[in-house]
């Protein structure tokens, strides 16, 4: 889909007194990635074009227009972090509007295949076996990298469906004597000192320094599958699906921060497919007891995945990534010896402690 567009107008505007953008991430406008000099040449137009920007973003600018006002966006759900809320457009510190590309529901195979290719132009897949992670590895055709303890599930899976689908997949054995330091770490910019977020925000410490150290800024993830097609386990059993996944969905936002802030230790970021817009929109257009049917878990998702994937990968059923990769029973390994065999996370809440920050209620302040 093309955009119309003015290329002499945009040159015209771009040469007049618009400040440079301060631009983290990328963006693009009905399905076409848009460069920093196209971006900039969209604002010299008409400041207005930002709320319908689509991307991972976090953009800040002065506004010939207004008076050199400071202006800053961010993108529709806040994947980028940036100093102003989600979808938000703020300028002279006010909100001037709100970021809405306008996606509507389409057909999921096809929101699912755009959302990756506007991702993956570069960066690596964090690749751990499950249909998340394999379905973007498969259509973003980039070398894709897994982490976990040596003889963990996730290794010796992710091994597997990466000849499967001749990937190139980078194995990264994890250190059992590195996790405390990776635990405190992370620890020190989290929002959530529970295990479960303490354990998952480890784990991908990993994934992000081996990406961070090999010159990938952009790490493609399939973050926001469970969430919206029904991926939990305890999902088979509730007799209030519905209320659970929307509870779940509105909690995505502390998984981001988490995830993020991690990520950002190494300078690279999260980008996720399944939580573009299209993909987000169309899968709440799906009733959620066409998600999770006869003991089958992401319904939706395994059907696209069956026309991309082999059945063995698009029907696998696997283990979350704490547990996949083993960092979480090492975790409760290091609670042990340093006595607290009855609770990790009262261990948990020592060592953040330790790292500075103030605990309660597992939601921690961050100084």
């Amino acid at each position: 889909m093309s955009i119309p567009f003015d290329l002499a107008h945009a040159e015209l505007a771009a040469s007049c007194e618009a400040s440079q953008i301060d631009l983290r991430g990328w963006i693009e406008l009905g399905g076409v990635r848009l460069s920093e000099e196209e971006v900039q040449a969209h604002l010299s137009q008409n400041r207005d074009c930002v709320l319908r920007f689509g991307g991972e973003f976090f953009l800040r600018w002065s506004d010939s227009q207004d008076l050199g006002q400071e202006c800053a966006a961010r993108d529709h759900f806040g994947i980028m972090p940036g100093e102003c809320p989600p979808g938000t457009l703020v300028c002279r510190g006010e909100t001037a509007g709100r970021i809405d590309p306008g996606y509507h529901v389409m057909d999921l195979e096809k929101a699912i295949e755009v959302a990756v290719r506007l991702r993956s132009d570069e960066g690596v897949v964090a690749l751990s076996g499950g249909v998340d992670s394999a379905l973007v590895a498969k259509l973003a055709g980039r070398d894709c990298v897994v982490v976990g303890l040596e003889g963990s599930h996730d290794l010796q899976h992710a091994r597997r469906v990466a000849e499967e689908l001749g990937l190139k997949l980078e194995q990264v054995v994890i250190d059992p004597g590195s996790i405390e330091d990776a635990l405190r770490s992370v620890l020190r910019v989290i929002p959530a000192t529970d295990p479960v977020n303490a354990s998952i925000a480890a784990t991908l410490f990993f994934a992000a320094r081996w990406a961070g150290e090999h010159g990938h800024r952009r790490i493609l993830a399939g973050q926001g599958a469970d969430e919206l097609f029904g991926g939990y386990s305890r999902y088979l059993q509730t007799e209030t699906l519905a209320e659970d996944m929307a509870k779940d969905f509105q909690g995505l936002s502390l998984q981001l921060a988490r995830d993020q802030a991690v990520a950002n230790i190494h300078g690279a970021y999260f980008s996720l497919p399944y939580m573009d817009l299209r993909v987000v929109r169309t899968a709440l257009a799906i009733p959620p007891e066409n998600k999770v049917r006869d003991g089958v878990r992401k319904l939706p998702l395994r059907e696209v995945a069956m026309r991309v994937l082999p059945p063995s990968i698009a029907q696998h059923e696997k283990k979350a990534m704490q547990y996949g990769s083993g960092v979480m029973k090492e975790i409760q390994r290091l609670a042990n010896r340093n006595g607290y065999k009855k609770s990790v996370q009262e261990y948990v809440e020592k060592v953040a402690r330790e790292e500075g920050r103030i605990v309660g209620n597992s939601i921690t302040k961050l100084h």
